[in-house]
């Protein structure tokens, strides 16, 4: 069956607006299309490619273990599963780990565990969320709900109760909403979606004080800062504040569905059988590509190459902005980076993304439709950069000489 880009607007619900060049091939940080030609990735499947198209260890993982069983379900243990929650374990302040398929259902399992524990351990009045504006935590109810972005709300009815809003970094805003009756405070590291916003030391440091202070959970949405993006296996090592709670997908499967969250043993326990489940989380197909990324990825000198390739990355975006004048700022950790428009481009972002798909480049739009976002495989070669920036140049060129 012959199929094209006209084939997803017949058949295909329109809750996306994908690009029109239809991905038929990709490897490490290429994409071919079914015309032929060849584009520079420089959005990782956004921030989920962590090792690129294809990588060849991933590759193995999953045909090694295709061979050997897909699915079991969770009334039976499976080996991947348990070796790679051994290791998220030994590599980070968590003792228990529960596996799923998604982001979004590693965010609603850590919600629904913080209010079970607050509930558990001081009863079902301590139940209220701690969120910011223009967050982003998935799309399950729950979790969109919690995130701080009405327009993927609306019109689709009421949403839970107990959930408040604050502005992103600000300090004096959680300490007026937070009460011995929160249950949890829930923050990005950095906020993404809503215009790559690097947490500040003060707010997440007084976020830790305050859960401490009420007796409130701290969980880290580490969705997509996760597992070497910023620079860090996980970005809070980076920060000094430890979670109680951290979310984790994208990145950690390097383009195989899965996600998780994990937790402190004292918070896990409230989680008994019954509780939570899933069909899929923690097949053995899904867990063994995560393993070998975890393998590859927590390791000291493959993180501080992802910091080095950040400078050249900003090198880059500096130069480009030194000939044409589109930035007003550029912000990010490691290879998850923001360059925000001037003025005169604002809510043009989408317009510079279409040009780069013209120019053979992907690269995402974040915030308002003002900022350029980039988020590239964290293996991703110098040569690989270069070709990236001087493909994205010729399509902010685009732009700017059209007006």
């Amino acid at each position: 069956m012959r199929v094209s880009r006209a084939t997803f607007d017949e058949v295909m619900f329109q809750t996306y607006v994908p690009a029109q060049f239809v991905p038929v091939r990709a490897s490490g940080s290429r994409i071919w299309d079914s015309e032929g030609r060849d584009y520079v990735d420089l959005a990782g499947g956004v921030a989920v490619l962590s090792l690129g198209h294809c990588h060849p260890a991933l590759n193995a993982a999953l045909k090694a273990q295709a061979d050997r069983m897909w699915h079991i379900s969770n009334y039976m243990v499976n080996e991947p599963a348990m070796r790679l929650a051994q290791k998220l374990v030994n590599a980070t302040f968590a003792d228990r780990v529960f596996l799923c398929n998604s982001g979004t259902e590693a965010n609603e399992g850590a919600l629904k565990t913080a209010r079970k524990y607050a509930s558990t351990k001081y009863g079902e009045q301590k139940h209220r969320i701690i969120s910011t504006t223009n967050s982003f935590h998935g799309r399950t109810w729950l979790a969109v709900s919690t995130g701080g972005s009405p327009k993927y709300t609306k019109g689709m009815g009421p949403v839970p109760e107990g959930i408040t809003h604050i502005p992103y970094n600000d300090v004096d805003a959680l300490r007026a909403v937070m009460d011995d009756n929160v249950a949890c405070v829930i923050l990005e590291p950095m906020q993404g979606e809503g215009g790559m916003y690097p947490g500040s030391a003060e707010f997440l440091g007084a976020a830790r004080e305050l859960c401490d202070k009420h007796n409130a959970l701290l969980i880290f949405d580490e969705i997509q800062s996760g597992v070497g993006r910023t620079g860090a296996l996980y970005s809070y090592m980076r920060k000094g504040v430890t979670p109680d709670i951290l979310t984790s997908a994208k990145g950690i499967g390097g383009g195989f569905p899965i996600g998780c969250f994990m937790a402190r043993a004292e918070v896990a326990e409230v989680m008994q059988p019954g509780t939570h489940g899933t069909t899929y989380g923690g097949n053995p197909l899904g867990a063994a590509v995560a393993e070998t990324v975890i393998d590859i990825v927590n390791n000291e000198a493959f993180l501080e190459r992802v910091l080095v390739a950040e400078q050249r990355l900003r090198a880059g975006f500096a130069a480009i902005n030194a000939k044409h004048n589109v930035f007003s700022d550029v912000r990010g950790e490691g290879l998850w980076l923001g360059c925000e428009l001037v003025a005169k481009y604002d809510n043009r972002a989408s317009e510079f993304m279409k040009a780069g798909h013209r120019n053979n480049v992907v690269f995402l739009t974040a915030g308002n439709n003002n900022i350029l976002r980039f988020a590239p495989a964290l293996n991703i070669s110098d040569a690989e950069i270069d070709e990236g920036l001087a493909r994205t140049e010729r399509a902010i060129a685009e732009v700017v000489g059209a007006g």
